[in-house]
């Protein structure tokens, strides 16, 4: 959940989301190394008179060519190998399937008979304390923590995004169409997420909330819920 006037990402709950976090801090070192190495040359042309060994120097030409290329090779190993490591799917524990509707959610779970349900946001005049406004639903995606979930998107209607920030997870949910994705939650807790894509007038009222429970307590209300 992020606070009021967070600067950074919220804390990581998935390995996928840490892999993002390490990257983007990765690539901000990278390019205040070159703002700090700009402002330095700029600040010295601006200081220092001019000579002939500055006019035409074969040397720092070949620098300032082959550099740019390792920087752009330090971005682009880790970037690719976090693409891959986001479309990589092994064998799930479970699978979900969230369908996109004007303006809530429903999730089914296909791994058994018959658990199904509809997602919708509580109003604010029904909000108990301690709930957070425009986030809080009525029935909470529940998952087992520790274990690979693969989630289906899908949408009935319009375009729609499924996106929940802190497991790094952010698909498009598209009519006619089936996206796939898969995360694994690192610890228990709540796990707020919105819809992404402008999707009408109630778009902003269409919130996802994911509860990440230990296994004994899963198998306790997929049965109860179930029965």
């Amino acid at each position: 959940m992020a606070n009021p006037s967070q600067f950074g990402f919220q804390d990581a709950s998935s390995p996928i989301m840490e892999e993002l976090v390490e990257f983007h801090d990765h690539a901000l070192m990278v390019a205040l190394a070159i703002c700090s190495l700009v402002l330095y040359l700029l600040a010295l042309m601006l200081m220092e008179k001019l000579s002939s060994n500055t006019v035409d120097a074969q040397e720092v030409e070949l620098i300032w060519t082959i550099l740019p290329a390792i920087v752009l090779i330090l971005l682009a190993l880790p970037s690719l190998q976090i693409l891959y490591m986001m479309d990589e799917l092994d064998e799930p524990d479970l699978t979900l399937k969230a369908i996109g509707h004007q303006w809530y959610w429903t999730y089914e779970y296909t791994d058994f008979k018959d658990l199904s349900f509809d997602s919708y946001m509580i109003p604010t005049t029904e909000l108990l304390p301690g709930h957070f406004r425009l986030l809080e639903v009525d029935h909470r995606l529940v998952i087992p923590m520790e274990s690979p979930i693969r989630i289906i998107v899908t949408a009935d209607d319009v375009l729609h995004s499924w996106a929940v920030p802190t497991l790094g997870v952010k698909t498009d949910a598209i009519p006619g169409r089936l996206n796939q994705t898969s995360f694994i939650t690192t610890r228990p807790g709540i796990f707020y997420g919105q819809c992404s894509e402008i999707c009408g007038a109630n778009h902003s009222y269409m919130p996802i909330v994911v509860e990440s429970t230990p296994l004994t307590h899963f198998e306790n209300w997929s049965s109860t819920l179930s029965s």
